[in-house]
């Protein structure tokens, strides 16, 4: 069963159909996905969700949708996920990319929060990472707001991503009992 988060202002839940279409925008916004090497097409972004949502199924966490409590209103995905394989880092990866109309609000660290809660506290997580390309300083900005300390001797060039300047990344780190913000 999936494991639902609530905040004061967001729910983190299982994905909807009708979460596909204002997905799949956001998907195409070049703005959202700026630090990413392209846009989707509406196959791709809806395969994501396939996989997402199969993913919370099978674990009960991982990639969840986000919506505003007060008006139902779709406006991304947060949660977690283990690193990718290819990557030079292990663990657990906290994550979120948001419409570009939910910037701004503080909506991405209150989903982050949830999600690095929920981590150490349901699943007993040593320490959560964050993984984004170097020039991604809003997420960053994000993860220094969760608590989580950057190390430059983490930072890599991700394999996964075609030569430029997404490829080189820095991770974040926040372990159990350290500093998460206003998080108590």
């Amino acid at each position: 069963m999936t494991t639902e988060l609530l905040t004061e202002r967001l729910l983190l839940r299982a994905w909807r159909e009708s979460d596909l279409a204002p997905w799949a925008a956001m998907n195409a916004d070049p703005q959202v996905r700026e630090h990413f090497p392209g846009v989707l097409d509406r196959a791709e972004s809806d395969a994501s969700v396939a996989r997402f949502q199969a993913d919370l199924e099978r674990r009960g966490w991982g990639w969840w949708a986000v919506e505003v409590r007060a008006s139902g209103e779709f406006i991304g995905f947060a949660g977690l996920d283990p690193v990718e394989e290819e990557l030079p880092v292990e663990g657990v990866e906290v994550g979120w990319r948001l419409a570009r109309s939910a910037w701004g609000h503080g909506f991405a660290t209150e989903a982050g929060r949830a999600a690095v809660e929920f981590g150490f506290a349901s699943l007993g997580l040593p320490e959560i990472v964050a993984i984004t390309p170097v020039g991604n300083v809003r997420s960053q900005a994000v993860m220094r707001r969760l608590g989580m300390a950057h190390d430059p001797a983490d930072d890599f060039e991700d394999p996964t991503v075609p030569p430029g300047p997404l490829r080189h990344s820095v991770v974040y780190r926040l372990r159990r009992g350290g500093h998460s913000g206003d998080a108590g």
